[in-house]
């Protein structure tokens, strides 16, 4: 596990998936069997790594990527450094025949995201690229909606997503400040298309075209030293994208936006039958033949309570932290040598999307993309 001394890195794949899958005694098997875990923990600096061993009782640790990669005992290579690291660190795991789960973006450009899926390819090497958004309870609850014909022809797709990320001069920021800085990596669409690019496709309709506007709202930023400097990056970007099949989707994405919504992240989902907004948990629904008749008059004020009119969808099942759940699925998918279908060829398209969003802020038009293969 390489960059776990990272916030994601260190919450989500290595205390919430791998430890707790760790503690649950392994991962069942369809054969009744259980696959079990033993976290090798890399990075750069040894004192990190030696305090989060201890704290977690993890026997190995090295700060030597190629001597862990050389140990025929480690079966799989994960990866969770900053994006400009990424690309050569998953050259080396390829080259030492490792499978590999990695967190997106797999590259910093479209062109090495699918050299990558080639050499992996090449090397019968299994993949696994981090598609967590999928894994939310709120987008479960949406793909039972969709998989039941809930919602008839899917029209349209709304997204909201952000919150605002403290400059850092009176209050520390909470993200880091690489986040903002194009010439380290950052930047929301470079984080974020890659994110809409897996849930757009697997909920709706691949994306076929982008017209994206990108903006740096905040162009100085304080550090962790509460050193200012210069962001680069784009801060937040307004999306609209043309799915396979018909539907429109248009996202917003902003570290720069106050949030007046029930949650982070919400998607508003408009169809012929019925209608749905949903959350990272929470999901509410309005039927066809539950829908009101607004009428529009600006001369008085309406007291009508829309928000009334929408059903909860029941949680009916228990959701496992969504880290945990694609971690699980990869791991008996790795067991049972199945296909497995978030590979690095899915992640390239991630890769596509932010590429052809960004291409398309800075020259003003729409973008059309390519369906891509490894042929």
């Amino acid at each position: 596990m390489n960059g776990v001394s990272g916030r994601m890195g260190y919450r989500q794949h290595l205390v919430r998936s791998i430890l707790a899958i760790r503690e649950a005694g392994g991962v069942e098997l369809p054969d009744g069997s259980r696959l079990t875990v033993r976290p090798v923990l890399v990075g750069r600096s040894a004192v990190k790594l030696a305090e989060l061993a201890e704290r977690h009782g993890i026997a190995d640790y090295t700060t030597d990527l190629d001597a862990a990669l050389a140990d025929e005992r480690n079966e799989i290579y994960a990866d969770f450094l900053v994006t400009k690291a990424r690309a050569a660190a998953l050259r080396k795991a390829i080259a030492a025949g490792k499978a590999i789960y990695t967190e997106k973006p797999t590259a910093e450009s479209l062109g090495e995201a699918l050299e990558l899926a080639r050499l992996a390819e090449d090397a019968g090497v299994k993949t696994g690229v981090v598609h967590d958004k999928l894994y939310l309870p709120g987008l479960q609850k949406l793909k039972r909606l969709i998989d039941s014909g809930f919602f008839g022809e899917v029209l349209s797709v709304r997204g909201e997503f952000g919150y605002w990320v403290f400059e850092g001069d009176w209050q520390p920021a909470q993200r880091p400040s690489w986040n903002y800085r194009t010439e380290d990596g950052g930047g929301i669409i470079v984080d974020m298309f890659p994110h809409w690019s897996y849930v757009l496709e697997n909920l709706f309709g691949r994306v076929e075209t982008v017209y994206a506007q990108a903006k740096t709202h905040i162009p100085r930023r304080w550090d962790e030293a509460g050193e200012p400097y210069a962001a680069t990056a784009d801060d937040a970007a307004y999306g609209i994208f043309e799915l396979a099949g018909g539907a429109v989707a248009q996202i917003n994405s902003s570290w720069t936006t106050r949030v007046n919504r029930d949650e982070l992240v919400e998607f508003h989902i408009d169809g012929t039958l019925g209608s749905a907004v949903v959350g990272l948990f929470g999901a509410k629904i309005q039927s066809r033949n539950a829908t009101p008749k607004p009428v529009w008059n600006p001369d008085l004020a309406d007291e009508h309570d829309y928000d009334a009119d929408w059903a909860t969808v029941p949680t009916n099942d228990v959701f496992l932290n969504g880290f945990r759940q694609q971690w699980e699925e990869f791991l008996v998918s790795f067991a049972e040598g199945t296909d497995y279908p978030f590979d690095l060829l899915a992640g390239a398209r991630g890769v596509q999307l932010a590429e052809a969003g960004l291409a398309s802020s800075r020259e003003g038009r729409r973008i059309a993309l390519d369906e891509l293969t490894l042929g």
